[in-house]
């Protein structure tokens, strides 16, 4: 059994029963605090990597997120899900490909976004999403890693919050499938009960990125896998720009004050 195997295993046990919380680190140090924290599993970020990079989410081209993924893999023992956006390209053909250079990086779970990128038409017509992420699977299935794929409905982040093409989405994404299913942005009891109910038996991922409810709530809804997105690294650029406009605006180094020893974290490893 190969390194990938034994986390791609771990991860579809993870998926199988309870509740378990799959941060989001945005670069190596992250990942290695993220992991040595105790959490089960890891996901990349696309948003998160891309501000490190200094451009903004939905910028990244395919070879700067594989050689962020190939990063993050590369310092944790832990199974790592890719946020993968939208496969890098429109035809399921190529994302097909993609997905299989996106596996060979040595991830255990990767997602597929139907979101186009295209505000006049921000959804991928339904056949053509589906499409999609039966070429994903494929891929996977032909590189014989059983990698988890999610299926991702993208209509509360693009501005359709439609809950019921969410879930037609959703359902079909499942018979094409995915291996577990995630509808970012939803947020509601109703909506997260609709969402788990329409496509169990299989897993849904829930998306926190508010403090609109906690892993022992969600997991009572039946939610089994929670992300928290680019939001880590939201806290993470929240303390940096506040204490650089004080210096720059105010002179001051207020902020600086009550700091971490950031290298104990990595010598105490």
């Amino acid at each position: 059994m190969t390194v990938q195997d034994d986390r791609v295993a771990t991860f579809h046990r993870l998926h199988s029963a309870g509740c378990f919380v799959m941060p989001n680190p945005w670069d190596p140090g992250s990942a290695r605090v993220l992991a040595q924290m105790g959490f089960p599993a890891l996901a990349t970020t696309s948003a998160g990597c891309a501000w490190s990079l200094g451009c903004a989410d939905n910028q990244l081209v395919l070879e700067q997120a594989l050689e962020h993924l190939r990063d993050i893999v590369g310092v944790v023992d832990l199974p790592v899900n890719a946020d993968f956006e939208g496969g890098f390209a429109d035809d399921p053909a190529l994302v097909g490909e993609n997905v299989k250079l996106a596996v060979a990086t040595g991830i255990a779970g990767l997602s597929i976004e139907d979101s186009t990128g295209d505000g006049a038409r921000p959804l991928y017509d339904f056949d053509v999403a589906v499409e999609r992420i039966r070429a994903a699977r494929q891929a996977i299935d032909e590189s014989g890693t059983g990698v988890v794929l999610t299926g991702r409905s993208e209509g509360f982040v693009c501005g359709r919050p439609d809950i019921d093409d969410t879930i037609r989405r959703l359902r079909a994404y499942a018979d094409a499938g995915a291996d577990c299913l995630y509808a970012p942005r939803i947020e509601t009891i109703e909506q997260i009960t609709a969402v788990v109910a329409a496509v169990s038996p299989k897993p849904v991922n829930l998306l926190i990125n508010a403090p609109f409810i906690t892993v022992a709530e969600a997991a009572s809804l039946g939610v089994r896998r929670i992300s928290v997105g680019g939001t880590l690294a939201r806290t993470a650029w929240a303390g940096f720009l506040k204490t650089a406009r004080e210096i720059v605006e105010d002179g001051t180094f207020n902020g600086f004050d009550g700091l971490p020893n950031v290298d104990a974290v990595f010598t105490d490893r």
